[in-house]
């Protein structure tokens, strides 16, 4: 019985995004070649709810939207805090930023692409946009040597709350009115 609710305790913490009850009782079946029916899940996840109410648990057993995820308690947020300030000091350079424009709006690219467009070279400011998980490779070109092809990731879509890159602001919404060239004035 231990070894269940221990095991159980493991498949919830190593879900990332959570895990349903349904989810859990598969996952625990084939992995423990045991019978076991919903509600015998559910009684194990309350001991582990119970388990972590105690005040020397740095974590949470939490149910949302019917998945069931650990979480930092709210007396610790100031410390997640101040660790998600340390990572957002790696921002990223001037190059990064503009390279990363360059792929979001032309994706897929190679980086002979990007290195034309910005007219410099850009070995060092991909292989740092790979590296944060900004962008991604996609694919090989079919031209000669078949570059590879990078687009932006899950993670740039996440970091800038897009749900798609449909999303991102057009030119015409970012340059104002009065920085137009070539425009009469009456």
């Amino acid at each position: 019985m231990k070894d269940i609710l221990l095991n159980i305790e493991a498949i919830i913490f190593a879900s990332a995004e959570g895990i349903s009850i349904q989810d859990l009782r598969l996952v625990l079946q084939e992995a423990m070649a045991i019978e076991i029916n919903k509600q015998e899940i559910e009684d194990f996840v309350e001991k582990i709810k119970l388990k972590y109410t105690a005040d020397d648990q740095v974590f949470e057993l939490h149910n949302i939207n019917e998945q069931y995820q650990f979480l930092t308690k709210a007396v610790y947020h100031n410390s997640i805090n101040q660790l998600q300030l340390h990572k957002e000091k790696r921002k990223l350079s001037q190059a990064g930023l503009e390279t990363l424009a360059i792929i979001a709006y032309r994706q897929p690219i190679t980086k002979l692409e990007v290195e034309q467009i910005r007219g410099v070279n850009c070995d060092y400011t991909i292989q740092r946009l790979l590296d944060k998980g900004m962008i991604s490779i996609v694919g090989k070109a079919d031209s000669i040597g078949k570059p590879l092809l990078y687009a932006t990731s899950f993670e740039f879509m996440q970091h800038f709350g897009l749900r798609s890159t449909k999303e991102l602001p057009q030119l015409k919404d970012i340059v104002a009115e009065e920085n137009s060239i070539g425009e009469i004035v009456e």
